[in-house]
Parts: C-alpha cells; sequence; structure tokens
C-alpha cells in the first residue's frame, strides 16, 4: 500500500506540472479536446495504457 501511494502522488505531481507552469496552454488544449471525437479520445486512452502497461513491464523484468 505503502508503494500505490507513492506511485499515485508521482502521478498526480507529474499531472500538475503542466498546469502549474503553462495554465493559458492547458486551456487551450482542454478546448482542442472537447472538439475530438469520442473514438479518438478512445484510442489515446488505450494507447496511453498500453505504453504504461509497457513501461511497467519493462521495469519489473528487466530494472531489478
Amino acid at each position: 500500500m505503502k508503494f500505490f501511494l507513492c506511485v499515485i502522488g508521482m502521478v498526480m505531481i507529474i499531472e500538475g506540472l503542466p498546469y502549474f507552469g503553462f495554465p493559458d496552454q492547458m486551456k487551450q488544449a482542454m478546448v482542442h479536446l472537447l472538439s475530438l471525437p469520442d473514438d479518438a479520445l478512445r484510442r489515446m486512452g488505450l494507447l496511453l495504457m498500453v505504453s504504461g502497461l509497457m513501461l511497467l513491464y519493462i521495469g519489473k523484468t528487466y530494472l531489478k
């Protein structure tokens, strides 16, 4: 559970960086995301999840 909380904390830090550093650009990106079709957002989400799984696999397998 301790490791899980550390990971969630790191994700929150990384997710917050663009909003803190570039608020105007993030607003423009959100407006652009609203104009994308649902299928494009689903494909982007799937790509991110698969990429995350690959990184986890590489980290657990090769970086011991």
